[in-house]
């Protein structure tokens, strides 16, 4: 049986573990038999995209990311439109994306989830011109992204940390979405989209997404009084915020949002420069990813 070729692109800054070994158990632990591997590191922020490109013309069979939410969002942008199956190893701080898909955070096991093979077809959504799996966000959600990407450790409590710092002073913008043939304006601290139910660090604002429905689900979030914080953050942990007035949920298949500052999106974790007005879509069923 012709072997089939398997990349792994590794993210060596990405998450708390180290990585140093990564090598030697992916050597250890992958079918040989099965497959032929190639393993490449990333150098600088959207590398894994142009590293996938080059994979899938050079005759891949499957991209494994190597790392977080972050370098998974790169290597989708660089698998759309192929029918190169995605493969994760999570190794970040949120791993929002496998939590969802019940991917195991060991590395062994991860690897022995490719050496299975069993894949799924899922969703992916475009912001712009630009692809997310798990989820995406503007307001607080983008802010917060944006100053986690630049603070000088990764973790929960650096983003817990950013996040209780940045909210008492942030107000809520407004902003006028056009879905399901209508039109709606809003003043929340953030507008989420969420493909799956997590939101990193296994909390969830959307506990009834799914990323195979052909629909997302449009979390408009009102801002909670400070002093109510940590009860918004047990919620987002017992998957119960949808049931409060604080949030608002509306599942659709495109919608298009005006907001008149501020360009960040959250994508997948990641601050992303877009333009002000964006507009989202599923992609239905685009996406081959490996699955236990």
């Amino acid at each position: 049986m012709e072997k089939q070729k398997i990349i792994f692109i590794i993210n060596p800054i990405s998450g708390i573990v180290k990585k140093a070994d990564i090598e030697n158990q992916i050597a250890l632990f992958i079918d040989k038999d099965k497959y032929e591997i190639h393993i490449v590191k990333t150098e600088y922020a959207s590398h894994a995209i142009l590293l996938t490109e080059k994979a899938i013309n050079e005759g891949a069979d499957i991209i494994v990311a190597v790392g977080g939410d972050g370098s998974v969002n790169e290597v989708v942008n660089g698998i759309k439109g192929s029918n190169v199956k995605l493969g994760i190893i999570p190794l970040g701080s949120g791993n929002g994306l496998a939590r969802f898909l019940k991917i195991p955070f060991p590395i062994k096991d991860a690897i022995e989830v490719l050496n299975k093979g069993n894949y799924t077809v899922v969703d992916t959504v475009n912001v712009n011109d630009r692809v997310f799996l798990s989820i995406a966000g503007i307001g607080f959600d983008a802010l917060v992204a944006k100053r986690f990407a630049k603070y000088h450790k990764r973790g929960f409590w650096s983003y817990f940390t950013i996040a209780t710092k940045e909210y008492r002073m942030y107000r809520p913008k407004k902003y006028m979405i056009k879905l399901n043939g209508d039109t709606i304006i809003r003043k929340a601290l953030m507008v989420v989209f969420a493909n799956s139910d997590q939101f990193g660090y296994n909390t969830s604002i959307a506990p009834h997404a799914s990323i195979n429905d052909g629909l997302i689900d449009v979390c408009i979030v009102k801002k909670i009084p400070a002093y109510k914080m940590l009860f918004f953050i047990q919620l987002l942990f017992l998957k119960q915020l949808y049931k409060t007035n604080y949030l608002e949920i509306i599942k659709t298949n495109e919608l298009w949002i005006e907001r008149k500052r501020n360009k960040v999106v959250n994508i997948d974790g990641e601050p992303v420069k877009l333009t002000k007005n964006l507009h989202i879509k599923v992609n239905h069923l685009a996406l081959n990813v490996i699955i236990p």
